[in-house]
């Protein structure tokens, strides 16, 4: 194309465009989104240059904007969310259960790779609707998209609050939690991990005490186990010397045997619950940050998508 096709090209732009001046601040997204889609964007297209790119004074075009900011809030959400259902399919490929489905309910205890398909299949689910009704200006995918965003930010309130009254029912239920996977720790090398790291991380040992590993078939103290871990712990209830370097997975043995007073010195006495409240009280601030947080992003993005969808609705009545 000549540089004269091309000024006369932006020339018809232009002059649809001056519409927009004049038009009070409503219609100004009305009247921008319909001129340029009737007569700015073969123009535009033969010039290789994107219908955004053009800008009149007084004229800009809401939607454009706000399908922009959600798609790209949107599309880290929805690779995420497919992250951590990789994660989740390899973890369960690797150990077997996707060639046997049936072995879900073998576990006794909890598999921490349902965390990783959980959370990544509502970031998936999420992040699609969002990215997809941004991109197609696709209305149902985006009030999908809120209602489904509201119903989980309205489950966290819930929980938060339900929480907050019921401090005791919650301590019992972690308690439950705790040890139904403490007798089940040795039947997943993932729920195995997660135990090790939480009794290191926290300093504990058992959901109120070491004794709770009596539960386990392999730690209990009674005379049928033949298990060299009797009346043991596992290595993650140990104390640590800074000087050691290398990890000792047998430092546990036969540790409940001896006198409490002796057992201060080689493992954690403090349940993990205790542990565990203490740790809350000491970062509270911190965790209410990270909620509010979290909850403001929600609210954000329940926002943002509605009024796209406002603004989609808006331009299209006018048609």
């Amino acid at each position: 194309m000549t540089g004269k096709g091309r000024g006369e090209g932006m020339a018809v732009v232009l002059h649809a465009l001056r519409p927009c001046i004049r038009s009070p601040p409503f219609e100004h997204r009305i009247t921008c989104r319909r001129t340029l889609q009737r007569t700015g964007r073969r123009t535009l297209q033969r010039t290789g240059k994107l219908m955004a790119q053009v800008r009149a004074p007084g004229c800009f075009c809401t939607v454009p904007v706000l399908r922009t900011a959600e798609f790209l809030v949107r599309i880290h959400s929805h690779f995420l969310g497919i992250t951590f259902l990789g994660i989740g399919l390899w973890a369960w490929n690797e150990k077997g259960v996707l060639s046997n489905i049936s072995s879900i309910t073998d576990l006794g205890g909890f598999d921490p790779v349902w965390l990783f398909l959980v959370v990544g299949g509502v970031m998936f689910i999420l992040g699609f609707a969002g990215c997809i009704g941004a991109l197609r200006e696709n209305t149902f995918l985006l009030k999908f998209f809120s209602v489904f965003l509201g119903i989980i930010f309205f489950l966290e309130l819930t929980a938060g609050v339900l929480a907050f009254v019921f401090k005791d029912w919650i301590k019992d239920q972690l308690y439950f939690f705790i040890n139904n996977n403490i007798r089940a720790y040795r039947d997943d090398i993932d729920l195995q991990n997660l135990i090790d790291f939480t009794q290191e991380y926290w300093q504990c040992c058992g959901a109120f005490g070491a004794d709770d590993w009596n539960l386990n078939i392999y730690f209990n103290c009674t005379d049928s186990n033949a298990s060299r871990e009797r009346c043991g712990v596992p290595f993650s209830c140990c104390t640590k010397d800074p000087a050691e370097d290398v990890i000792n997975t047998q430092c546990g043995y036969d540790a409940r045997q001896k006198p409490e007073v002796d057992q201060q010195i080689v493992i954690y006495t403090k349940g993990c619950v205790p542990q565990f409240e203490k740790w809350l009280q000491d970062n509270l601030t911190i965790v209410a940050g990270i909620f509010i947080g979290i909850a403001l992003l929600q609210i954000f993005g329940i926002c943002l998508a509605q009024n796209l969808v406002s603004d989609i609705e808006a331009v299209r009545a006018s048609w």
